[in-house]
């Protein structure tokens, strides 16, 4: 079989959203917080998934961010745009905006809430694939919507040319070589992503291109020189940074609340001047000492 090159890989960041308060967005953080990744030679960018709160980001808070980090890029990178949602007319309704605005693709989680088997959750790609007018990114995100995209639905959905490969943050490995071997057997011009920043390696190791990792927003050049590292072959230099994502992952313990990841990105960019820990879900905020802790894991780590 002839090896095409994915569409997407690297290190992709989900972009974290600044914000002022839980409706208005901080406009200028976000433009630090693009440069930042982009200065530490980021692959692309992914808004409006997990790490950026998308699902509770008022309407046009998300188009803002779609809107405002597209300009800011300048075609630099790909930016690539969650619009996963409970409703279908709104998750094409955000995917047609984003076209507008310059995107390079859209990444969908299936609806949240009510759970589906395998059969309507095939339903329900087939029908959003129907209306995209931009290329799909497949999010399998079980720990939010409740449902594992199996591999063998992605099997089936890889006769559809829309789709241009998937995202995986389920942190079952099983499922991502499942993942992988569709790609290899079916689909070889697909991107296969990985979601949990500490697996990088192993599932680089399985066929995967690149993470879509939380902790780039903070360190991104870490993340960028660990792919390098892993795509030559260079196992040493790989442990070492290997290392460093793994202290990096010490950020996501000092909350201890569901949401801490997502606190704990904010509170690192927050102590490098990026933007404020203001976030849209309802988690915990931290007292002065998790502040401390998040610092000093911060300049420990080094970005």
């Amino acid at each position: 079989m002839t090896l095409v090159a994915p569409r997407f890989h690297g290190i992709i960041p989900p972009l974290a959203t600044p914000l002022v308060d839980r409706d208005t967005l901080d406009i200028a953080g976000l433009e630090r917080l693009v440069e930042h990744v982009l200065a530490g030679g980021v692959h692309g960018l992914f808004v409006l998934g997990t790490t950026g709160e998308g699902p509770m980001l008022p309407p046009a808070v998300r188009r803002a961010v779609v809107e405002r980090t597209i300009e800011q890029v300048a075609g630099r990178v790909p930016v690539l745009v969650g619009i996963s949602d409970t409703v279908l007319s709104d998750s094409l309704a955000l995917a047609r905006f984003s076209a507008e605005s310059g995107a390079a693709a859209v990444v969908a989680a299936p609806p949240y809430y009510f759970p589906a088997g395998q059969e309507p959750l095939e339903r329900w790609c087939r029908s959003l694939v129907a209306g995209l007018p931009l290329p799909l990114v497949l999010y399998n995100m079980p720990e939010m919507v409740k449902v594992v995209l199996g591999p063998e639905l992605v099997r089936r959905l890889a006769d559809s040319q829309r789709i241009v490969g998937i995202k995986d943050s389920g942190g079952d490995l099983e499922t991502f070589a499942g993942y992988s071997k569709v790609v290899r057997e079916a689909r070889p011009d697909w991107s296969l992503l990985i979601g949990p920043e500490q697996m990088l390696p192993q599932a680089h190791a399985l066929g995967g291109h690149g993470g879509v990792c939380g902790g780039a927003n903070v360190c991104p050049r870490v993340f960028v020189d660990l792919q390098a590292a892993l795509e030559r072959g260079d196992e040493a230099r790989a442990a070492g940074l290997q290392q460093k994502v793994l202290a990096l992952g010490r950020l996501y313990s000092v909350g201890t609340e569901p949401g801490r990841v997502i606190v704990g990105v904010k509170g690192a960019l927050a102590a490098l001047g990026i933007c404020s820990d203001v976030t849209a879900a309802w988690f915990e905020q931290l007292d002065a000492d998790h502040k401390a802790r998040i610092a000093a894991i911060v300049t420990e780590i080094g970005t």
